[in-house]
């Protein structure tokens, strides 16, 4: 069993370059890299004693020779669990779609960003290719940028979309905190897209997976000759988007000098890259966003005081998917529409029995987790409606779990929907009703009738018609 220290990755490209920034890359995710340039080179050497300690594998999709589809085919025969990651330079899901049916655990569209890649690499090192289901994917599928796509009726939800909206509109900087996967990426992108500065730059900096130097270069910019390898002056993001907005993803993620820093610039309005003799006046909206509670932060030394009191003119929490398990349906029934929409896949309805499911689980990685289980699930279901049977993993960690057989949002279990993904007759749901007011009553026909607002005389009448005791 391969420990931390040698996890092994194998890599089958051919580009040096890119073999060299991947292995790179994953040595900080605790990785090895072995590098082989085709098909058939990988499939020798997971055959051989050198790939018994292989872990993961990472094929790029343009490996000379080979149809990518079929190369994972026969990887995956070779090594069942491990998980499968493709590189492609296709934005199409079209080629994700077939190489997850052929095997494949996730993809990362190139060219590949460190924070993707690492996020992957973990995703890769917790959890087996069985229980792969329920593994947030690492590309995110496309999405209207805008509030009415953000979907969902919870009170604190509502509240932070209204909160959103109303600083849209404002001039200040923003801070959007929550879970990862709550959809601040997505929240972010549609303030932008509602405020004054929508026509002007907007730059998106994902500052969780970049080396210090990096970061520091590209938000600032440096002169010729001012760090190791300047060989040119670079005008940094922030000078960039003069006129515009910076949305700075896991903010909690930059180092503390470089935090103090940028709390300077945005305090001042001017901005010196590394090695200038002299600043430039800018005029920049910020909207940053932590899976951190950027205070507990602060209160242990680890995020600046001044950038947050810069960044905090706004805040707005995201609240976390299982505070509003009562969106789960209507999320499900927007990603599905959202789902079909894409090459290779077609519109798939959802089954009480699978929405009971949804509904029962916690959901660790929130609205994106959700968003990854429902597009896996389509990718492999036959049939038109998704069914209890289309979520395996789900089913057999929920067990029988007293949740499952009544929704925990809905509480009711007055199913609307067949198996097969059909809404039951107009009748059966009736029944069911008058059935559980019944029930919720204790039988007092007189409550009954006034909470379903009909007359005693036209509920016995239904009682009759729909063959309903009323004992029950």
């Amino acid at each position: 069993m391969a420990t931390r220290q040698s996890r092994l990755l194998m890599l089958i490209d051919d580009e040096p370059a890119q073999s060299r920034l991947v292995a790179a890359l994953a040595a900080r995710e605790g990785w090895r890299t072995l590098t082989v340039a085709s098909g058939e080179d990988a499939l020798a050497t997971l055959a051989s004693p050198e790939g018994a300690d292989v872990q993961a594998i990472l094929l790029d999709q343009w490996v000379p020779g080979d149809a990518a589809c079929d190369l994972i085919r026969e990887l995956r025969t070779a090594r069942p669990q491990a998980p499968l990651l493709m590189l492609t330079a296709s934005t199409s899901p079209l080629l994700a779609v077939e190489a997850m049916r052929a095997g494949a655990t996730d993809y990362l569209v190139k060219p590949v960003g460190p924070d993707r890649l690492l996020q992957a690499l973990a995703s890769a090192r917790n959890a087996a290719r069985p229980r792969a289901e329920l593994q947030p994917l690492t590309e995110k599928l496309p999405h209207p940028v805008d509030f009415d796509a953000m979907v969902g009726t919870a009170a604190p939800f509502r509240t932070a979309l209204a909160k959103a909206a109303t600083a849209a509109r404002s001039h200040a900087h923003v801070l959007v905190e929550g879970e990862s996967g709550t959809g601040k990426d997505m929240l972010t992108r549609a303030m932008h897209a509602a405020s004054t500065r929508a026509k002007a730059p907007m730059q998106v900096v994902h500052c969780g997976g970049m080396a210090p130097a990096s970061l520091e270069s590209l938000l600032f910019g440096h002169e010729k000759g001012a760090i190791a390898g300047a060989f040119d002056r670079q005008t940094g993001l922030i000078e960039q988007c003069d006129g515009g907005t910076l949305i700075l993803d896991e903010v909690d993620r930059i180092p503390f000098d470089q935090q103090e820093r940028l709390a300077e610039c945005l305090a001042s309005g001017i901005v010196r890259p590394t090695g200038a003799s002299h600043g430039f006046r800018i005029d920049l909206r910020v909207f940053a966003a932590s899976d951190c509670a950027l205070d507990d932060l602060v209160a242990a030394g680890g995020f600046s005081q001044a950038l947050l009191e810069q960044l905090s003119a706004t805040r707005i929490r995201l609240p976390a998917l299982r505070e509003r398990l009562g969106d789960v349906p209507a999320l499900t029934r927007y990603f599905l529409s959202r789902i079909g929409e894409q090459p290779g896949l077609k519109h798939h309805s959802i089954a009480d029995s699978a929405l009971s499911l949804l509904e029962a689980y916690d959901w660790p990685g929130n609205v994106r987790q959700l968003q990854a289980v429902l597009f896996r699930a389509c990718v492999f279901e036959q049939r038109e409606a998704l069914t209890a049977h289309s979520f395996p993993q789900l089913a057999e960690l929920l067990g029988d779990n007293p949740d499952r057989g009544e929704s925990r949002s809905r509480g009711l279990g007055v199913l609307l929907y067949t198996d097969d993904g059909n809404v039951r007759p107009l009748e059966e749901i009736e029944a069911d009703i008058i059935r559980l007011a019944i029930g919720h009553y204790r039988g007092r026909m007189t409550e009954v009738a006034r909470r379903l607002g009909i007359g005693r005389s036209t509920l016995y009448r239904k009682l009759s018609e729909l063959g309903i005791d009323n004992a029950a």
